[in-house]
């Protein structure tokens, strides 16, 4: 009797101590694109990001996010994002996910980005802050569309072409639930 007193001790012990919590994205959260074309710089902005984070305390154990490409808004109007949807096959492909796979050194995610229907492994540096119920997870990373089987974007009839490098930057801020 004893022993089964112990064991159920033990296995109770166990799952306290892998106890993990979960956090979903705050309103108060960026995520922008930025590049260059044959003409100026360009930024838009992820205006439809969701995401949750489960957490043990120390490090994230998972993390699955997802962008609505519908909602990716630039500053120079519905014709230049219709082309920015064209190039991410938003029709076919109406998110962009990234889901975590591991975490190296405690300032690398590495994970599956899917972006216009094509997944790859990713590692993505970041800074991450723990601030009472909060977390914050900040970083950028470099992508080159053609890895993604996207044609960069043009206008004027092949005058202006978007760069194929574009610089996805994120501040996010997840809430304990």
């Amino acid at each position: 009797m004893k022993n089964i007193a112990l064991l159920l001790f033990l296995i109770a012990f166990t799952y306290i101590g892998k106890a993990q919590d979960n956090y979903s994205l705050s309103d108060t959260s960026k995520l922008t694109i930025s590049g260059s074309s044959t003409v100026h710089e360009w930024v838009v902005t992820a205006n439809t990001v969701a995401a949750t984070l489960n957490y043990d305390g120390t490090a994230p154990k998972q993390i699955d996010l997802e962008v609505a490409v519908a909602d990716i808004k630039s500053e120079r109007g519905e014709t230049m994002d219709q082309k920015m949807y064209d190039a991410l096959k938003k029709e076919k492909h109406p998110k962009v996910t990234f889901k975590l796979t591991e975490i190296k050194d405690k300032s690398i995610f590495v994970g599956s980005l899917n972006i216009a229907g094509v997944e790859k492994t990713v590692e993505i540096p970041i800074t991450m802050e723990n601030a009472s119920e909060n977390l914050k997870i900040s970083g950028q990373k470099k992508l080159v569309l053609q890895d993604y089987g996207m044609e960069p974007p043009s206008a004027m009839f092949g005058q202006i072409i978007v760069g194929d490098e574009v610089t996805v930057n994120f501040d996010l801020v997840f809430s304990k639930n």
